[in-house]
């Protein structure tokens, strides 16, 4: 609510502003008209009161009309003496219910800013001009988004710091004692270029997830740029306006200077984010590397790198093989302003969730989003290619996810361009564990030549290797922070979650990078692995496992008290679908942990086809409501 001031005159009279003096006004006046007399003198007889009395000419009837003229005059006279005396009382009465609403103004503008410390505030003048001085430092913050006003915190004083372009900033700092939080929209202003060295001193503490209670770590780590997923989706399906309001273009709109433009962003222009979670890998900085050279549009990119080393022994993420000074035009060099780092002790390692979890506080609102590992290479022109492909899904809620091809023999040294005909496809899964801790995960999957041709084919999961969507994803289904210690299980929990708030899995056409794995390459071998801190962390992943599965409801057998709840719905459920959709069309039995095998047979002939015919009309994702379908093992006794 914006509150104004309206000066008013303290000693102004009512009744200059209120009365109108009109003859048919509130205050009367006399008509004086001279009347030809019968004697022909032209003279009036009468009293001063304004009424003239013709001469008399001795005729009765002329005596009676006069009479009748006489008692009308004194009529009329009588009624404007009247309103006469009633002028006073109405503008008394005015005056009153002008009164009341002045007091009732200033006590919304008491109550509104009670608390202002400065001795000036307390008189009548000093309220009003703390008032406006207030007002006008809010409507500031919306005139010049780009100038926010964040907190510092420096013992018992708080600071007021401007902090350039950024989109995350909400309070208002008046002075050493009192803040004003200005209201946010759930989805944050986007900008371009943008960086989280812009947002010095407005990290924010959160517990290390790996320590018990009395033993806490707290670590500073940047702010989600949006904090509140469920007020992006609103537990719903997202309205294309609102998925549209996230995504920026690296040119701003020439008419309105915002640098989120919606699907009038060229697609030459729409940003990419790159999330990169390592551990001690010697190839992170390669693979950060390829993501730029690699990029028909490297200008659009923007990385950001979770770096868990052990300083001393361990290269960082960003740092070239030669320095910038002997060889500027490497990428790493010539793109460093949009590299992002965070980097963290590798004994606090907990395994890749926690790891992606900090990934994610790194978007700012770019327009895609993708997350691969830290050793795999990227192929001739990849950003443009795996924008093609989503964008010919026609689906606002596609995510192009799948476990990536080895790079051996798999691109073209001279060119650049992938050498594989073939593709991976997510459909093959199964239970593993024992007892209450059974829980799905993905096998290796098929890879094949696509079954469809000109997009990429419909699948039932997301894999955590390699995923390409829209910015909104991660804005909405972010890495969930209390789930330590997981390394098997990830990605059911975060494809169920996306499903329920009505994305849809897609593999690639086409594969736009590769990965490096170690059975392949000696060298992959000596690389350290998040495990080796196990004994640090012991039994942490039990309790995270049980959160894991009791969110998407996949352990109805365990009590619920049994696990951690802290910001479930933050990091739960969508209110698009349900999981007991998801488990009925694709075969899955969570109370007896089984599942319908063979599922591949139907994703890789009939899904596409069966399910792409129900995809809605504006491309917010497939309406599940208009299908019932159950698959059932067709070979339940084959292999």
């Amino acid at each position: 609510m914006r509150c104004s001031t309206r000066e008013r005159s303290m000693n102004g009279s009512a009744e200059d502003s209120v009365f109108p003096r009109s003859g048919n006004g509130l205050e009367a006046r006399s008509r004086k008209k001279k009347l030809s007399s019968s004697n022909g003198t032209g003279k009036s007889n009468g009293s001063d009161d304004g009424i003239y009395i013709v001469s008399d000419s001795g005729d009765s009837r002329r005596d009676a009309a006069r009479s009748d003229r006489m008692a009308m005059r004194k009529h009329r006279v009588h009624r404007s003496r009247a309103r006469k005396k009633s002028v006073p009382l109405n503008g008394l009465a005015f005056c009153l219910i002008a009164g009341v609403i002045f007091v009732m103004y200033l006590l919304v503008c008491l109550i509104l800013f009670r608390n202002i410390p400065d001795g000036e505030a307390k008189g009548m003048r000093g309220l009003v001009k703390k008032t406006k001085e207030q007002v006008d430092r809010i409507r500031g913050k919306f005139r010049h988004p780009k100038k926010d006003l964040v907190t510092s915190q420096k013992g018992n004083n708080v600071e007021e710091i401007a902090v350039p372009d950024s989109p995350i900033a909400d309070t208002i700092v008046l002075d050493s004692s009192e803040k004003i939080a200005v209201p946010k929209s759930p989805v944050p202003v986007g900008v371009w270029p943008v960086s989280i060295r812009d947002e010095d001193g407005i990290f924010e503490e959160i517990k290390h997830p790996g320590f018990d209670e009395g033993h806490n770590v707290l670590m500073s780590v940047p702010p989600f740029w949006a904090n509140d997923p469920v007020a992006i989706h609103e537990n719903k399906l997202m309205s294309r306006e609102r998925a549209l309001s996230i995504g920026t273009c690296i040119t701003p709109d020439p008419k309105t200077g915002s640098s989120t433009r919606g699907d009038a962003c060229p697609l030459n222009e729409r940003t990419i984010f790159v999330a990169i979670a390592s551990y001690r890998d010697y190839q992170c900085r390669d693979t950060v590397r390829s993501a730029f050279s690699a990029a028909a549009h490297p200008e659009r990119i923007r990385v950001g790198v979770v770096d868990q080393i052990v300083v001393g022994e361990d290269g960082s993420c960003d740092v070239p093989h030669s320095p910038c000074s002997e060889d500027p035009n490497q990428p790493l060099c010539l793109y460093k302003n949009q590299i992002d780092v965070y980097q963290m002790e590798a004994n606090l390692a907990v395994g890749p969730v926690f790891a992606r979890h900090l990934g994610h506080r790194l978007y700012r609102g770019e327009y895609y989003y993708t997350q691969s590992d830290a050793h795999v290479t990227f192929t001739k022109g990849w950003d443009v290619d795996i924008i093609s492909q989503i964008e010919a899904t026609g689906d606002e809620m596609a995510v192009l996810s799948t476990y990536l091809t080895d790079i051996v023999g798999s691109i073209d040294p001279q060119s650049g361009l992938s050498l594989r005909k073939t593709r991976p496809i997510m459909c093959n899964t199964e239970y593993e564990g024992g007892g209450k801790e059974k829980y799905l995960r993905h096998l290796s999957q098929p890879e094949s030549a696509p079954g469809i041709h000109g997009m990429p084919q419909l699948q039932p999961y997301w894999a955590a290797g390699y995923s390409f969507s829209r910015g909104h994803f991660v804005a909405t289904v972010p890495y969930d922070l209390y789930q330590p210690m997981i390394f098997q299980g990830e990605e059911m929990s975060i494809g169920l979650r996306g499903f329920t708030i009505g994305y849809d899995y897609f593999a690639p056409e086409r594969s736009v990078c590769f990965h490096h794995y170690a059975k392949l390459n000696p060298e992959r071998n000596k690389v350290p692995h998040y495990w080796e801190h196990a004994d640090k962390f012991k039994g942490k992943g039990i309790g995270a496992m049980k959160r894991l599965l009791g969110i998407v409801k996949m352990n109805p057998e365990v009590d619920q008290s049994e696990w951690n709840h802290a910001e479930e719905a933050k990091y739960g459920l969508g209110g698009a679908r349900e999981t007991s959709k998801f488990y009925k069309l694709f075969g899955i039995n969570v109370k007896q942990k089984t599942t319908e095998r063979h599922l591949c047979q139907f994703v890789q002939n009939k899904m596409h086809k069966m399910f792409m015919e129900h995809l809605r009309e504006d491309g917010m994702g497939i309406d599940y409501s208009k299908i019932d379908y159950a698959w059932k093992d067709p070979r339940p006794n084959d292999p």
